[in-house]
């Protein structure tokens, strides 16, 4: 069994380092901002602050983490998705309350050549959070911190810029198998294949929702069936949510789901497949699919 400190050792030899900032991520090659590099690095920085005696050093290097953090959380407050914004709180939560202090105040200046903002941080609006609308942009400001406390500024800028080129490592067909007939109550097949091609032996894991053709609804049977292929199912409305606990590199992985008509609809349009992978939600990619008897 490896001892703590063992273990931190081994983190610290994967750990990148910037500065003052320090953060961990699923591989060299990732997006340092994604959404499994936040929830790395805050189960890091739980493990940190969770010692059974936290030192001086400690709180110096969980707060490269919390630095590093900080800048990932978006103009609300969140992160990428809410799994790790859970995590991400309740590593920054915890660490609030080891460097927490009843006494002191801070005034943070915001300033620019025609623009100048002033905050008062202290014991009774502490947990108040402040906001003022910076009126002349684009322009340099600095920020001046004068105080005893430990104080969160965020500066968020809203823009436009054009669509980025979307690099995918997910990819989906659907189509639609069966005998046709013309008779209310026809059964069809559709078959969901989806291909990884990321830099990993296997994706992380990977959603799959599947809207059904007016007029269809699932098979009981068919679900239960699914339900023991897959991590998890869920059935909601008119979709189907299925969670692929991963998908490995370059072997597709089908999905069969039976779905039977209950009524007839004219002019049936296509329905839409989208798989996305859960940590990254921008990977993605979708497709459609039709009844082909129609």
């Amino acid at each position: 069994m490896y001892s703590r400190q063992h273990l931190f050792m081994k983190l610290g030899e994967v750990a990148i380092s910037d500065g003052s900032l320090l953060h961990w991520s699923q591989s060299a090659s990732a997006d340092d901002s994604d959404s499994l590099a936040v929830e790395i690095s805050s189960y890091v920085l739980l493990a940190v602050l969770t010692a059974d005696s936290v030192t001086t050093a400690d709180l110096g290097y969980a707060n490269r983490i919390v630095s590093w953090l900080v800048k990932q959380q978006n103009a609300y407050g969140g992160f990428s998705s809410t799994q790790d914004t859970v995590v991400a709180l309740q590593a920054l939560s915890l660490y609030a309350t080891k460097v927490f202090s009843s006494d002191g105040s801070s005034t943070v200046t915001v300033q620019s050549a025609g623009d100048t903002h002033h905050f008062e941080v202290n014991q009774d609006n502490k947990l108040l959070y402040q906001e003022k609308q910076l009126q002349n942009v684009p322009a340099k400001y600095s920020i001046e911190v004068k105080g005893s406390t430990c104080v969160s500024v965020q500066m968020s800028l809203f823009y436009n810029i054009p669509t980025p080129k979307e690099y995918n490592t997910l990819f989906v067909v659907a189509r639609t198998m069966g005998e046709c007939n013309k008779m209310t109550g026809q059964i069809l097949d559709v078959v969901i294949s989806i291909v990884y091609t990321g830099t990993q032996v296997s994706s992380n894991m990977v959603i799959v929702d599947m809207k059904l053709l007016s007029g269809f609804q699932v098979e009981p049977s068919s679900l239960d069936k699914l339900k023991k292929a897959v991590h998890r199912v869920e059935s909601k409305d008119d979709h189907v949510i299925m969670y692929l606990q991963e998908v490995q590199k370059n072997i597709g992985f089908r999905l069969t789901l039976s779905i039977k008509q209950i009524f007839s609809v004219k002019n049936l349009k296509p329905a839409v497949v989208k798989v996305y992978d859960y940590y990254q939600t921008s990977d993605r990619s979708e497709t459609e699919y039709l009844n082909h008897c129609a």
